[in-house]
């Protein structure tokens, strides 16, 4: 599975308004819930666990919010860029504004590990990072996204 696949203008969110990591976590569980068949708050409940093991946030205001959850058919991805960044806890103790979050099958550890490895490669480019920051359209970031990734 590529991060390309996994995205489409319709699950790009970008200026999105939000004072902390845990209203984050609320708005991606409220909207991949909607994606899915699960609970809303079965969602925030395991991403709110994964970040309690360590901050997902990954430095150069970057994170990727993650869960894997049983009954869950297929994997959803959803990008989202803040209009103002918050704490996440970082390893550089930058504040995120740019976030990939993944919901995952319980069952899909190596498509899990490639995914996170494939948006680590990808949002450690500063420029990647920036021309995200810059783009002026959920088609545009898809785009970025889309040749950063070949």
């Amino acid at each position: 599975m590529t991060i390309s696949a996994l995205l489409s203008p319709q699950k790009i969110f970008i200026d999105i308004e939000v004072t902390s990591k845990k209203k984050l976590l609320e708005l991606i569980a409220s909207i991949t819930a909607d994606q899915s068949r699960l609970s809303e708050s079965t969602i925030y409940t395991n991403l709110l666990n994964r970040e309690r093991l360590g901050s997902t946030g990954l430095g150069q205001g970057f994170a990727v919010p993650h869960a894997r959850l049983p009954d869950l058919e297929s994997t959803i991805g959803c990008f989202f860029r803040l209009k103002e960044p918050v704490n996440f806890e970082s390893p550089d103790n930058l504040p995120v504004d740019l976030v990939f979050t993944i919901i995952i099958p319980q069952e899909a550890t190596e498509e899990h590990l490639l995914i996170l490895s494939s948006l680590a490669r990808i949002f450690s480019n500063a420029d990647i990072c920036e021309a995200i920051r810059a783009a002026a359209s959920k088609e545009e970031i898809e785009k970025i996204i889309q040749s950063a990734e070949q």
